[in-house]
């Protein structure tokens, strides 16, 4: 068998930084948006807005659930009699 930590090769820190990059992008991408919907930009419609605005809210509520995944996990993990 392998030693601990050697898998598939995926660096686990890398894919969750990864992702969480992706949900910073989608909030900063729905904001942009709502701005320039609010400064009265001609080619944002409202139905753009929040569609971007949900999208970002999904992938945010996606990434509080693995958040709390892991923790519950780590939590199970350190309770583990020995």
């Amino acid at each position: 068998a392998g030693q601990p930590g050697q898998g598939s090769g995926v660096d686990f820190g890398a894919v969750l930084k990864a992702a969480v990059q992706e949900v910073s992008d989608a909030q900063n991408t729905a904001q942009a948006k709502a701005q320039a919907f609010q400064l009265g930009a001609k080619d944002m419609s409202l139905e753009e807005v929040m569609t971007s605005l949900q999208k970002a809210n999904v992938a945010f509520q996606g990434m509080i659930a693995v958040r709390n995944k892991l923790v519950e996990a780590y939590r199970d993990v350190t309770n583990l009699q020995v």
